[in-house]
Order: structure tokens, then C-alpha cells, then sequence
């Protein structure tokens, strides 16, 4: 029915569940958003990489920032005092994780970062698709949670401690399928002419050593069987420099380099190495290294390209980019750097 002259459609409500580009399009839900964020210091231009996240997934990511009863106050106010039923249905296409059955039965994984984020979506995707997990992160809390998983081993290590290598291997028994290197914490934004050497030795001794260390203590179980699969989590930073520090920069290009030299040296003998770079990703990955500060300089020249990020993806994203490829469904694939990042790579 055509619309009459002078009317105006009532705009649809917002809730929870509706995406932040929805709260920023609607005529309350938007100044109310774009009022709290200037109340903390920034303008709209901060949301971009979170657009197509629900503002109920932007509270969880927020780890209290954003608590549930100020998402609750701007649903009411922004819909004349009342919350609208939650149990709408959404017109868009949503992604959903899809469990292959089976795809990893008989075969050990082991998954660094297993307690959290990227790591933890990845332990508990092999583990439904029937793979034995070896679960390793420096955190035993948050190991607790995969534990309940079935056919899980947990191992509580610091990667940058070279005799917890060996606790590692233990765990995982004389078998080695896979191994899914992605513990990893980023920097503090710092340029060369800032970084410290604190900033440099830790982030390498966590994104590069650890992976270095773990991949060569692996490797000859997955000589022995002819056969295995390795993937590394690099990152949108280890294909252009305009993402992040020059030490969490700098140390996944090396993530790179290890996996291009380890696919060439074994391809012949059946192991693959693969890396997947994401781009912005919702997850709880450890930052501030060194005094806990943002490099002001740093942040202020990677920032108008930041906001060119796609919005980010869910760590079970990220999960089926890394299970693909440490699954016989990536048999042909060795030495590739695999952009899960949106299309931001493309830009």
C-alpha cells in the first residue's frame, strides 16, 4: 500500500540483537550512540570495524566497558521506554558454523592460545568433528572451560619457556596430525624510533620463538608419518605495515618466512604448512605489552587506515579458515598465506 503524503514510517526498532550500522542509522538509536561515545572520547569514526556486530556482541567484547544494563537503558530509551521483543525474525542471512562430522576422527591436534579466542573456537571445532585436542595455553582458568570438551587434553605452558616444549609432546603422545600455532599478543603501536626493547623481546619471544620452538619439536612425528599439517596464525600485519607496531609487524612477517621455509623443505615428505592472516577479529588477544600505553605517534599514523578494516570477524570464523586448512580439505594447498580478513587485504 502506497504511503500517504505527509506520513512518515515509524522507524523499525532496535534491540540487543540489531547491529551497530542498525543503532547508527535510527533516528534515537543513533544520538544516543554517538552521545555515550562522546562521553568516552571518541566519535563514530571507532565503530567502524565493529559495524555488523550486534550491540549485545560489542558489550561482550567490551569486557565491561559497555555493561548489560547500559545496553538495556539505550534499547529502552531509544524505543520510546520500552524493550521490543527480542524474538523477531532477522531478515538477514546470518553465518553459521557447520559441523563436519568425523572430518578429524583418529587424528591429534594440538592448538597454542586453546584457552581463549581464535585458539579456543579452533580446539573446540576439531574436537566436535572428532579430533583429540591437545589444548595448550599459559592460562589453567581458561583451559578449564575446553576441558569439558570431549577427547581433550589440556597442557598449561608458557611458550616462551623452551622445557615446556616437552610437556607439550607428552601430552600429545607419539602421533602429531596437527598443530595450530596461534597464541599471540600484539604491541603498543610503537614505530621503530620508540619500541623498546622489552616491547621487541616479548612479542617475539611469544608470536616467533614460541612458534619456531613448538613447529621443530613437532615435525619429526609428522616425518615419521609421512604426513601432517601446520598452520600458523599470522596476521593483516604480516602483509602490510600500516596495522600495527614494528614489533608485532615485524614479528609476524617472520610467522611468515617460518611457514613459506618449513612448506618448501617437507612438502616432499607429505606436510603441509599454511598461515592464515586475519584482519580484525572479536577476541580477547593480550595487548599494552611494556608499560600498558598506546604509542600516541604510532596510533595517530595507522589510524585513518584502521578505519578501512571490514568489520570484524568471530573467532568460529576464524576457526573455519584454520580447520579447513589442517583437514584433508586443504590437501592441496602448501606454503599459502590465507587472508581471513574480510576483503581488507584486497584494499
Amino acid at each position: 500500500m502506497a504511503q500517504e503524503p505527509g506520513t512518515a514510517q515509524e522507524p523499525r526498532p532496535v534491540r540487543a540483537a540489531s547491529t551497530v550500522d542498525e543503532w547508527l542509522a535510527h533516528p534515537e538509536g543513533g544520538v544516543l550512540l554517538r552521545e555515550m561515545l562522546a562521553q568516552a572520547g571518541f566519535d563514530e569514526q571507532a565503530l567502524a570495524p565493529v559495524r555488523q556486530l550486534s550491540l549485545r556482541q560489542l558489550a561482550e567484547l567490551s569486557q565491561g566497558a559497555l555493561p548489560e544494563d547500559v545496553v538495556d537503558d539505550l534499547v529502552r530509551r531509544a524505543n520510546g521506554g520500552t524493550i521490543p521483543d527480542e524474538d523477531v525474525p532477522d531478515d538477514r542471512p546470518a553465518w553459521q558454523e557447520r559441523i563436519t562430522p568425523g572430518r578429524f576422527e583418529g587424528r591429534t591436534v594440538i592448538v597454542t592460545g586453546a584457552g581463549s579466542g581464535i585458539g579456543r573456537a579452533t580446539a573446540s571445532r576439531v574436537a566436535r568433528e572428532g579430533g583429540r585436542v591437545v589444548a595448550v595455553d599459559i592460562s589453567a582458568d581458561r583451559l578449564a572451560e575446553i576441558a569439558e570438551l570431549p577427547d581433550v587434553v589440556t597442557v598449561q605452558a608458557d611458550l616462551t619457556d623452551p622445557g615446556h616444549t616437552e610437556r607439550i609432546l607428552e601430552a600429545a603422545g607419539e602421533r602429531i596430525d596437527g598443530l595450530a600455532n596461534v597464541a599471540g599478543v600484539v604491541d603498543d603501536f610503537s614505530p621503530i624510533h620508540e619500541v623498546s626493547d622489552e616491547v621487541w623481546e616479548r612479542i617475539f619471544a611469544i608470536n616467533v620463538d614460541g612458534v619456531f620452538r613448538l613447529t621443530r619439536a613437532v615435525v619429526p612425528a609428522m616425518l615419521a608419518a609421512g604426513s601432517g599439517s601446520i598452520v600458523n596464525v599470522a596476521s593483516e600485519a604480516a602483509l602490510r605495515g600500516s596495522a600495527a607496531g614494528v614489533a608485532y609487524t615485524a614479528s609476524k612477517h617472520a610467522v611468515v618466512g617460518i611457514t613459506r621455509s618449513a612448506a618448501f623443505m617437507y612438502g616432499p615428505q607429505g606436510v603441509r604448512v599454511n598461515a592464515v592472516a586475519p584482519g580484525g577479529v572479536a577476541t580477547g588477544i593480550g595487548g599494552g605489552i611494556g608499560s600498558g600505553e598506546m604509542s600516541e605517534f604510532g596510533r595517530g599514523r595507522v589510524r585513518d587506515f584502521v578505519a578501512l578494516m571490514p568489520s570484524v570477524a568471530t573467532a568460529q570464523q576464524l576457526a573455519a579458515s584454520i580447520s579447513f586448512l589442517l583437514s584433508d580439505d586443504g590437501v592441496n594447498i602448501s606454503g599459502a598465506v590465507v587472508p581471513s580478513d574480510g576483503g581488507w587485504s584486497a584494499q
